[in-house]
């Protein structure tokens, strides 16, 4: 299956991204390329594959993994304190995402 610059497009709006003509020329062949490598990954035989949780490591041997354990937190004014601006116990931050 052959991507489209409509595909791309499609592909962009859904990452809230804006492309120029010339990025979705540049970005078709690489998503394309990208979607052939997966279709030939799908074409593995993978049923005597375990699943797995980590890549590395069993879940149980994992060091990324700590044990959840409590531990104090900030208190809310603390956690404010040195906040541009705050609202309502809540940081006030500018809207980065904007949709017509």
């Amino acid at each position: 299956m052959a991507l489209t610059e409509k595909d791309v497009r499609y592909v962009a709006e859904l990452a809230h991204l804006e492309l120029t003509e010339e990025e979705v020329k540049k970005f078709l062949p690489q998503l394309d390329s990208i979607l052939q490598y997966m279709e030939k990954l799908n074409e593995l035989d993978t049923t005597q594959v375990e699943p797995m949780a980590q890549v590395t490591y069993r879940a149980a041997e994992n060091p990324a993994l700590r044990a959840d354990q409590p531990h104090p937190t900030f208190r809310q004014d603390e956690a404010l304190g040195n906040a541009p601006e705050s609202d309502a116990g809540c940081f006030k931050v500018p809207r980065v995402i904007e949709r017509e």
